[in-house]
This record gives structure tokens, sequence and C-alpha cells, in this order.
């Protein structure tokens, strides 16, 4: 049994890294940067997402946590991207995380925060597309204040929040839920472009 590590992010990186790995394969799979038209699925997949989250984004209890957390949303740039790649606004698709409790909407926001860090890399591989932070990959861009320092007020908030053992729990059953629940929206997103074309 591998030692579980002190810090709540720590554990939640820990135990989200098989769905990351998934995701990141599925992503890879998909070839987001060979083309703008594959690269606006995944764009559908990520404003799905973001659209379903931004409820816990402005979420009072969230906010007095997270004092940030409303600007942190990156659903509206995602939208503002997908009418850059003249791609329609997709409709939701059943299943999105409703009124969580405080641990498991602190494990789904730690999944979203926590990509912004990978999308450091992903905004290079778009800039080849001709696309940019001000266009067609706006959500991939840096946050005010940057990346880096971002997610660690974030995850100095998530570290030092008393939880109780439920929610505890609840914080790691829905960081891997959010990893499914990308997943499952990724496959949607290009699925829905095979049956177009």
């Amino acid at each position: 049994m591998t030692d579980r590590p002190a810090l709540r992010s720590q554990r939640l990186n820990q135990i989200t890294h098989a769905p990351h790995a998934e995701l990141d394969a599925l992503v890879k799979s998909h070839a987001p940067f060979d083309s703008r038209d594959s690269f606006a699925r995944f764009v559908v997949a990520q404003y799905l997402f973001q659209a379903e989250l931004q409820a816990l984004y402005n979420d009072p209890q969230l906010t007095a946590i997270v004092p940030d957390l409303a600007q942190r949303c990156r659903a509206e740039q995602a939208r503002q991207d997908l009418a850059d790649l003249d791609t329609d606004v997709p409709p939701a698709v059943p299943g999105a995380l409703h009124n969580p409790g405080l641990g498991e909407a602190m494990g789904w926001i730690f999944v979203s925060e926590g990509s912004k860090l990978g999308a450091a890399f992903l905004i290079k591989r778009a800039m080849a597309l001709g696309l940019s932070d001000s266009f067609g990959a706006r959500h991939l861009g840096e946050p005010a204040g940057g990346r880096a320092e971002g997610w660690k007020q974030f995850t100095r908030i998530l570290d030092g929040l008393a939880l109780s053992a439920d929610d505890e729990t609840a914080a790691e059953r829905g960081a891997v839920a959010a990893f499914e629940r990308f997943t499952e929206l990724l496959r949607h997103a290009y699925a829905t472009d095979a049956a177009l074309a």
C-alpha cells in the first residue's frame, strides 16, 4: 500500500492519475491539433464541461471559500472560441453534475482548475493552427496572475479547508467523476462530428 500524501491536493492528484492518463490518451487519439475542424470538436467538449461547472463557479458558498472563483470560469471564453471557429454552441448533454455537496464540488473544481496547467502546452499547439488567447483558443489562455500562481492559490485554499470524512471521500469521488465526465463529453463531441460527416 502506498503512503497517502498529507496534502489533499496531492491525494486528489494521486487518485485521479488513472482517469487522467486515460483522458490524455483519448485526446491524443482524436488529434485535436491536426486541423481547425478537429480542434473545434475539442473546444465543443471544453465548452460543455465548463458550461456544466458554471453554477459551481458562481455558487455563493464556494465563492466565499475561493474569492476569485467566478473569474476563474472559462465557459464564456470557450463559447467565444466556438464562434471564432464557426462552430455552433452545442446543446447540453444529459448527465451533468447537479447540486453537489462541498467536498464533491471542490473535487470537480480541482480538476477544472488543474487543467489550466496543461493548457500552457495546448495553447502552443493551437498557435500552429493560427489560433491564440484572443482568437479560437481563449479558453486555453493564461489566467490573470499566471497559471502557476493561480493553481498555488487554489490548492492552498483546498488543502486548508476543514472537511468532514464524508466530504473528503466526496472530494475524491468528485475529482474522479470530473475526469470521467470530460472523457464522456470528449467522446460525444467527436462522435457528433462523425455523425455529421
